[in-house]
């Protein structure tokens, strides 16, 4: 990635990226070990000129006349996202769609270690999740502070979700990972995932309406 000014890459192509990375391990999984931009274009429903200019922002990866060494390319787009490093985790809402994240088994093999959730529901702590404990909202400065937790998933309701947010902004967690539906102000340094379910679905419920739009 020699003289790439990663910079200027738009948020766009970082986006497509987890994608790559998922269909290049499928391919691995079925012993693929060559393919061209074209052949990965038609599986992903990208155009090969799109993927080549997607991977060019990171430097050239694919040859002339071979195409692209599938290995090779997932290890520098896992490298990309960070995927060789680890991440330690915490969810702050320990209700159904925290508890339901913390049920999902693809943190660990992507490098991201879920230590504890957090809630003030005294019928939620003390409980464990997959073995994860749920501990009272009480300890999370001190929890941050001896485990350097890299990244807090924030599972609260709105009215709630600023106030996490600022004990956070005090503490040295890197990212949020955002799905209480508001936007979150957060200190200089950290980088805020937003995941709002309800836009989500709307945004599902006007495609489906959009011919009728359009015709009318």
């Amino acid at each position: 990635m020699g003289g790439k000014n990663l910079s200027n890459i738009s948020i766009a192509v970082v986006r497509r990226l987890p994608k790559y990375h998922r269909y290049l391990k499928d391919l691995l999984d079925k012993e693929v070990y060559r393919i061209s931009s074209k052949e990965l274009g038609k599986l992903i429903g990208f155009t090969a000129s799109q993927i080549r200019q997607d991977l060019n922002c990171f430097g050239g990866f694919g040859q002339q006349g071979y195409g692209y060494n599938v290995e090779e390319l997932y290890k520098e787009i896992s490298r990309i996202l960070g995927l060789n490093k680890n991440y330690n985790i915490i969810i702050i809402g320990a209700g159904n769609l925290g508890q339901a994240i913390a049920n999902y088994t693809g943190f660990g093999k992507l490098g991201f270690e879920l230590l504890a959730l957090f809630d003030i529901d005294p019928r939620l702590i003390g409980m464990k999740i997959k073995g994860i404990p749920v501990l009272n909202m009480d300890k999370l400065d001190e929890f941050i502070s001896e485990h350097g937790v890299d990244i807090a998933i924030v599972c609260a309701p709105k009215d709630f979700a600023q106030e996490i947010t600022d004990k956070l902004n005090k503490k040295n967690v890197r990212g949020i990972w955002n799905f209480a539906p508001a936007d979150l102000n957060v200190a200089e340094g950290i980088i805020v995932e937003n995941v709002n379910l309800s836009e989500s679905l709307l945004t599902l419920s006007y495609l489906l309406n959009e011919k009728e739009l359009l015709s009318g």
